[in-house]
């Protein structure tokens, strides 16, 4: 039996760290960080806090004398040009999306830049589901090429969070391997728990301030245009979600008016929103990962985060393949054969 030891010694950096759930994830396997960069002021307060490392900022100033040395480059990279909702709300102002979008969509390259300036020996990326859909196929063939060309064996696969923490997310994850050190390697993503982890009420609070109850104004505001949607025969609508399942995916946007995911509180009162405490709890940080900013910056920075346990299970399995490779296991060559870490 193999015995499993955790990332000791590996290096990774963490580009569009947001607030660090790769960070999270990768360190508490023993990884260690050895670089962040985003470019968002508020998130590098939150990340400098909990990580005591202070982020790069824009991705496009990163040289080769701002990178150590390092081993595996972690990056949910930027996700609206490629979101059914991010493409939906740009078409609808006239604007470019998926890779024609100049401030988000080309930041992919920005990672092959790096790539190029230290080959990584693994890279570990995280986007929305849509991405390989996006554009008929197009976008994911050139990310697809981008990374083969530089030899790199890719794996892939969309997780749902919802088997992990109390969220229906779906994300596809992808990892790669520098074919020219791991040669005819293969890889296998984690399955599913045989049933999931926590629920919807694990994760509520008992006392809640009375300023996460949505105003009397807001209430009938989210109705109408539930009611004006479905007339029109569109999707909107107002979620109550059962305290013994799941919520529908967190977005960045949840601090406008909290519909994607609404707390019921009886006939008598309004629903309330999720407390910045319990959307903690939602994309599995720990308790004691403190939340320095306002209400409406952790909604935002919750929202664009990965779900920490998701890319943990995920790490586990990088350091299993790893180890079965240099043991020379079969099991880290034969894609047929199936193995999983959750017990």
């Amino acid at each position: 039996m193999l015995k499993l030891t955790k990332m000791k010694g590996l290096k990774f950096i963490d580009l569009f760290a947001g607030i660090g759930g790769f960070h999270q994830a990768l360190s508490s396997q023993g990884g260690k960080c050895v670089f962040a960069s985003d470019w968002d002021s508020q998130s590098r307060k939150t990340y400098e806090v909990n990580y005591s490392m202070t982020p790069f900022g824009d991705i496009r100033q990163i040289t080769d004398r701002h990178l150590p040395n390092y081993d595996i480059l972690c990056a949910g990279f930027p996700c609206q040009p490629f979101s059914i909702a991010g493409v939906s709300k740009k078409k609808s102002l006239g604007k470019k999306h998926g890779f024609e979008d100049g401030a988000q969509g080309n930041l992919f390259f920005e990672i092959i830049r790096l790539v190029n300036v230290k080959r990584p020996k693994i890279i570990f990326l995280e986007n929305v589901k849509n991405l390989k859909s996006h554009n008929k196929g197009d976008t994911w063939k050139i990310i697809y090429t981008a990374l083969r060309e530089h030899g790199y064996e890719i794996f892939h696969k969309i997780i749902d969070s919802s088997y992990y923490v109390p969220q229906k997310r779906q994300r596809i994850f992808i990892v790669c391997f520098d074919k020219h050190i791991y040669q005819d390697i293969h890889f296998n993503f984690p399955n599913y728990p045989l049933q999931r982890e926590i629920n919807l009420k694990t994760i509520l609070e008992d006392e809640v301030d009375k300023k996460y109850t949505l105003s009397n104004n807001m209430w009938a505001y989210l109705q109408k245009h539930k009611e004006n949607s479905a007339k029109k025969g569109n999707g909107f609508g107002l979620v109550h979600p059962s305290q013994d399942e799941y919520t529908r995916t967190m977005s960045a946007r949840y601090y406008k008016d909290g519909s994607e995911i609404l707390i019921f509180q009886g006939k008598t009162r309004n629903p309330r929103r999720l407390t910045p405490s319990e959307a903690r709890r939602l994309f599995g940080y720990p308790d004691n990962f403190i939340i320095p900013v306002s209400d409406t910056q952790a909604y935002k920075q919750f929202g664009n985060s990965v779900v920490v346990p998701v890319v943990r299970h995920i790490a586990e399995q990088i350091t299993k393949t790893l180890q079965y490779y240099a043991i020379g296991d079969p099991r880290a060559y034969a894609p047929q054969m199936k193995f999983s870490l959750i017990t």
